[in-house]
């Protein structure tokens, strides 16, 4: 899968774009809107991005886990090079120190993460000062033509790029989780 980016000022005209990516095979799950705005694109019915995930609170706690990680397993590995292992409370106290390293280090990510704009979304800050809003599309190989066709026919809304979509299997499962609902 691809993300595809547009930048509007428009938000009746992307309310158009959904329906038509809609009709076009689209799920709601591909579709998504970033503005500043929140309550005006609630009331045009759009696919708004999360707040959660507007900031960079996934993407930062990874880093930090993955520091955590490396940290703790530097610490253990300190720990046998210097025997300290060997002393009467054993490993114990050591893991425990490289749990809480770990702990700590992710929560210390998310909360930096969570005061900085979402890494995929940096890119449009200036925009969405401005009053702008983006559309991103996350389309499976089969839909780029669907894509492309129903584009034309809004030539106001702007193409800003491509980026990394979300996993095609996550995508899956909220189009499940939808038809199950649905039922």
């Amino acid at each position: 899968m691809l993300r595809h980016y547009y930048v509007s000022d428009d938000l009746d005209e992307l309310e158009v774009v959904e329906n038509d990516l809609e009709k076009n095979g689209f799920t709601k799950p591909q579709i998504h809107v970033l503005s500043e705005n929140d309550a005006e694109v609630d009331i045009h019915h759009l696919h708004k991005v999360s707040s959660v995930l507007k900031q960079d609170v996934i993407h930062s706690t990874q880093m930090g886990a993955l520091i955590g990680a490396l940290a703790a397993m530097l610490l253990l590995l300190l720990v046998y090079i210097l025997a300290w292992h060997t002393s009467p409370a054993g490993w114990l106290p050591f893991i425990f120190l490289a749990i809480i390293i770990l702990g700590f280090c992710t929560w210390e990510g998310g909360f930096i993460g969570i005061q900085k704009p979402n890494v995929n979304f940096e890119r449009f800050q200036n925009l969405l000062h401005k009053g702008k809003s983006v559309l991103f599309v996350d389309v499976y190989p089969s839909q780029e033509v669907a894509l492309a066709n129903v584009m034309k026919s809004h030539p106001k809304i702007e193409m800003s790029g491509f980026g990394e979509s979300t996993p095609e299997w996550l995508v899956k499962a909220q189009n499940l989780i939808a038809s199950y609902i649905k039922r």
